[in-house]
């Protein structure tokens, strides 16, 4: 990698870590549209999960004053669950139609959340957050994106911001260290990727120190809406990548 790929990588983790120290989630989302031009599929897969366990490990230890694994572990159980179920399946889908449609039902639901009052909040018992969190690692398996409906499902409770993040991230951490773990006994994490991995965590701590100063300073109604937006550009991303100049690239 020439000095300007390194500089647009290491800028893509800045942003990448900012987003995610902002809002708990979507680093992938914003790293991985530069990356994937510059270093290649597996390597951007392989950075992304590395960079999620740091991402998310510090959000769990900035938010431990309010952390309740009484109400992380059934969603984390259930994405455990999911996330092999979402590979499988994967085999006997046309990816195409699987991330429009999921990418069209996260632009409504974001756009029609951002439309609206706030959400009324709804009581979810143990066995219905095992199945959200079944669904949350399934769409992982199949599209990516494996922090999502957990996201959404704690909006749902109308929890304060720090406790639905509080909730959500230790879900997605467990999620990273399942992936990490297939990519390590597949062979993905080469000595290259670790090089990149070493030479971006700078890029990506300051960035996400940055993210979790401000998370400190807005309001929950504040946060609900980027939340939403972010899902909103989820989805957005996901009908993208159906199109025809997208496969050609």
């Amino acid at each position: 990698m020439d000095a300007l790929g390194f500089a647009i990588f290491a800028l893509a983790a800045l942003a990448g870590g900012f987003v995610s120290g902002f809002s708990g989630f979507a680093m992938g989302l914003v790293v991985s549209g530069v990356w994937l031009h510059i270093i290649t599929p597996i390597q951007t897969a392989t950075l992304i999960a590395g960079y999620g366990l740091l991402t998310q490990g510090y959000g769990i230890y900035r938010l431990r004053h309010v952390l309740d694994l009484r109400k992380a572990w059934p969603l984390a159980l259930g994405t455990v669950i999911g996330i092999p179920i979402g590979v499988e399946i994967l085999v006997y889908l046309n990816p195409l139609y699987l991330r429009f449609g999921v990418g069209v039902l996260l632009m409504i639901y974001s756009i029609y959340g951002l439309a609206r009052p706030v959400f009324a909040p709804m009581r979810i018992g143990t066995g219905a957050d095992i199945a959200i969190g079944i669904s949350n690692g399934m769409l992982g398996g199949l599209t990516g994106l494996g922090g999502v409906i957990s996201t959404i499902s704690c909006q749902w409770r109308g929890w304060p911001k720090d406790l639905q993040r509080a909730v959500f991230q230790p879900v997605l951490f467990i999620a990273f260290v399942v992936i990490s773990l297939s990519q390590a006994a597949a062979g993905s994490i080469t000595r290259e990727t670790l090089v990149l991995y070493a030479l971006g965590v700078p890029f990506m701590v300051a960035g996400l120190w940055s993210g979790f100063k401000m998370f400190g300073t807005i309001q929950d109604e504040t946060f609900r809406k980027a939340v939403l937006a972010l899902l909103l550009l989820a989805g957005l991303s996901l009908v993208v990548s159906t199109l025809p100049f997208s496969a050609d690239r």
